[in-house]
């Protein structure tokens, strides 16, 4: 087998070809492993995430990295809106969903949006995370009977790899697929097994069925079954730099203990090694001091860092944020690099990439799912009443996901780039307002309900020369039929089930 390889290597040289696939002498150290991602993973993952956890605990910049990712990728929380055309079912469905969200926490520590920026720092530090459905009884005291418990990397043991009870099943790094690679099963630790603060068994695995746990990663290769960390390709240079900014730290102390150094000619007698008492020289600002005969005084003079430190900080920082997928301010806070234009491009670059995250890892994975078992159990538990709901299921839960709006650094430019492209038939208002993270219909009723609060108490908040309100704002005169007046010759098929 050797031998053919040095004869494909030996025939590819002289062929000619690819550069990257030769064996010459600049090549000639460079063989990467040709494991798949998830022999790779299972070997080398735990270790790999141990270390990525460290450096957020002791690192700066890696800490600032989880924030800052998490902030961009969730902020505020991604938020449903749902596409119930039914204006009253809609509502009680919106009510129902914001009060559960503050009940969503199997642990009581913060609400679901809180979940979705935990489950973002996760997938950012150790490249998954897993959340648990957990049903809860009547008598709970919950709105919807239904939580969320959230399990890290380190509860799905990588190392089990067997056949699994059912016959035809198969186990792959903690993980049960069926015949045909479905995924039916998660074998989790009953207790985090580096956790002693925990009793009970530390070894002791229980099977979860996959309906019952939303497993959070992004794939970056085909057939990846477990997620990789972002600090990945950074961890590396980010140690070192530390350990390197630490050493120039001590240098510096060090050097800066000294101010001077007094020598003494030696008498007769006299051990250079046992100092007398008052030998030290105190120096305070503008002091003139005599030196007794034979003494002489050293300024110390430590060696700076140079005028290569901070530029090799800067690039060795750009190498990380780029790794990261990071923009250098966020991950350092330095903002005094960049001026209007290099900020805003690499912000635009940078939000691109969220956005895609959002959507096919955030939504797809995370939220989607939430949403249709919430649905789905609050139905079952009376909670929530939709007519026809076994049969019209989809319809109920179609929604759009709204994550927060980002905030730009000339905010009046884009309004006003924005109010064009609607006067110009570019965009329509319902997609603006549902970019800024809103639902159009319910800015609407509460546009109109501040507008008819406005007239009954006498009041008129517009800018001096904006036009009068129009009439369809006034008040309806007697005999004439209010849009929120009930109609039955006016309701949806769905309303009038």
């Amino acid at each position: 087998m050797a031998i053919m390889r040095n004869l494909r290597r030996r025939v590819g040289a002289w062929v000619g070809g690819f550069d990257a696939a030769l064996g010459n002498r600049r090549l000639k150290g460079f063989r990467p492993a040709r494991a798949h991602v998830n022999a790779l993973l299972a070997a080398a993952g735990p270790e790999m995430n141990a270390r990525a956890r460290w450096l957020v605990r002791n690192n700066g910049y890696a800490a600032n990295a989880v924030e800052s990712w998490a902030a961009n990728a969730v902020g505020d929380g991604i938020k449903p809106s749902a596409r119930v055309t039914v204006a009253r079912h809609k509502v009680a469905l919106q009510d129902l969903w914001l009060a559960w969200t503050d009940e969503a926490d199997a642990e009581g520590l913060t609400d679901f949006y809180g979940l979705q920026r935990r489950a973002a720092r996760e997938v950012f530090i150790t490249g998954e995370v897993f959340l648990r459905f957990r049903p809860r009884r009547p008598e709970d005291g919950l709105r919807v009977p239904m939580q969320l418990q959230m399990l890290p990397s380190e509860m799905l043991p990588g190392e089990i790899n067997r056949p699994a009870a059912i016959e035809g099943h198969w186990i792959r790094q903690g993980i049960e697929f069926d015949r045909i690679g479905r995924r039916v099963a998660y074998h989790f630790h009953r207790r985090h097994p580096s956790d002693p603060t925990e009793p009970g068994l530390k070894n002791e695995t229980v099977r979860v069925p996959a309906s019952e746990v939303v497993h959070v990663m992004d794939p970056v290769e085909a057939g990846q079954l477990r997620g990789v960390s972002r600090f990945a390709p950074a961890m590396v240079k980010l140690l070192l730099l530390d350990q390197y900014d630490d050493a120039e730290l001590d240098r510096k102390k060090v050097a800066a203990l000294y101010a001077m150094f007094v020598t003494n000619a030696l008498g007769e007698g006299e051990d250079p090694l046992m100092p007398e008492e008052g030998d030290e020289l105190e120096v305070s600002p503008g002091s003139i001091v005599n030196l007794l005969p034979g003494q002489e005084v050293t300024i110390a003079d430590p060696a700076d860092s140079g005028s290569t430190y901070e530029p090799f900080q800067f690039r060795t920082l750009l190498q990380v944020a780029a790794s990261l997928g990071i923009p250098y301010a966020y991950l350092t806070g330095d903002v005094a690099r960049g001026n209007f234009s290099n900020s805003r491009l690499s912000l635009m670059e940078f939000r691109r990439r969220v956005s895609s995250w959002q959507h096919s890892v955030m939504v797809y994975q995370l939220c989607l799912p939430v949403w249709e078992r919430w649905m789905d159990t609050a139905v079952m538990a009376g909670a929530l009443r939709l007519p026809s709901y076994e049969r019209r299921r989809a319809d109920y839960q179609a929604c759009v996901w709204l994550p927060t709006r980002w905030d730009w650094v000339d905010p009046l430019k884009d309004t006003n780039a924005e109010l064009a492209q609607i006067a110009a038939g570019l965009k329509s208002r319902t997609q603006a307002v549902s970019e800024r993270g809103y639902d159009a219909e319910t800015l609407d009723r509460e546009i109109a309900a501040e507008r008819a609060r406005e007239r009954e108490l006498g009041l008129d908040f517009r800018q001096p020369g904006s036009p009068a309100r129009g009439a369809s704002e006034t008040q309806p005169e007697g005999g004439e039929r209010r849009d929120d007046e009930d109609d039955d010759t006016r309701q949806s098929p769905e309303e009038q089930e």
